[in-house]
């Protein structure tokens, strides 16, 4: 998509959801109101698709203002997530959809012949299999991942740890494109990816940090960790979404805050997508360890002075 298009489609996205926030439509008093949710639908969209955890700025945000309702009740936060998704999902298809497309009919002709003779199809290949790791131990180990993680304190440490890591990967010599790589290689991003589910760890920072360590150009391994999102992302919206959403009883008041959110978190998406992409060709990812390092002292100073609880 070229820039105009991102634009374009993001700025739609972005004046639905305010006509929405702005009306009051779907709001409710019982509900997250449409203006929280207009915030959160923001916030995913950029921090999911640069490096720097989405699920831990969804905690850290609803935290940092004294959001009570997210706090209160968990139940919401978990469906209201998949709404949130959905639009960063529709954000990546959307941006790269000719690729999404040809890799898929590569990925497609590849399994009728038995054999892999393109580029594409090594790298359709590639993404599917850096997808299954991370698919195997969310499915395993969410419930486990959600009663032990996401606490502030411990998303400032995460935020420093893995930003320091991504630095340092930042530095290693670019020498490979996403049909350089082996399937071992994949294999390794797998097992990367499945830290992100700790919240501050961030998918796409772990993905590209692995990405560098194993020699791919910067643009490279943001596209390859762009790519990775769209398996994974739609396993998850589509295995939570029915059981959380489809087949649930939602409370009322749901629908507002679950249309803003969408749409709010696919127009930041696009966003997102141009602009890492377009600075990344240009710059290293410094600037997101600096804010990674930055956000993290800030939440802990918070806690010291005991402005804030170290948990949420």
């Amino acid at each position: 998509m070229d820039r105009a298009g991102v634009y374009a489609v993001a700025g739609a996205a972005f004046v639905a959801a305010l006509v929405l926030t702005v009306l009051g439509i779907g709001d409710s008093a019982e509900a997250l109101p449409n203006w929280q949710a207009l915030v959160l639908g923001l916030v995913q969209g950029a921090t999911e698709l640069l490096p720097i955890s989405s699920s831990g700025h969804l905690i850290l945000v609803p935290w940092l203002f004294d959001w009570e309702f997210l706090k209160e009740n968990d139940a919401f936060n978990q469906t209201f997530d998949v709404s949130l998704h959905l639009g960063t999902l529709i954000a990546v298809v959307a941006y790269f959809r000719e690729d999404i497309l040809r890799l898929a009919a590569a990925w497609v002709g590849s399994l009728r012949r038995r054999g892999i003779d393109t580029v594409d199809e090594r790298i359709a290949w590639l993404v599917a299999i850096a997808t299954v790791p991370a698919a195997l131990v969310g499915a395993l180990g969410e419930s486990l991942i959600a009663e032990n993680l996401g606490e502030p304190w411990q998303i400032a440490i995460l935020l420093a740890l893995f930003g320091g890591l991504l630095w340092l990967a930042d530095r290693q010599p670019a020498s490979k494109r996403m049909g350089d790589l082996g399937f071992r290689s994949a294999v390794a991003v797998g097992l990367a990816q499945c830290l992100s589910l700790m919240p501050g760890v961030s998918r796409s920072g772990i993905t590209i940090t692995a990405g560098r360590f194993l020699g791919l150009d910067r643009d490279s391994a943001a596209r390859f960790s762009f790519l990775l999102l769209v398996p994974i992302t739609f396993g998850a919206v589509a295995y939570k979404g029915i059981g959380d959403v489809l087949l649930a009883d939602l409370p009322p008041g749901t629908t507002g805050p679950f249309l803003v959110g969408s749409l709010a978190s696919g127009a930041s998406g696009l966003l997102a997508i141009s602009a890492l992409l377009g600075y990344v060709r240009r710059h290293d990812y410094s600037l997101f360890v600096v804010y990674r390092l930055l956000a993290a002292a800030v939440v802990l100073l918070l806690i010291v002075t005991g402005i804030r609880s170290a948990g949420f």
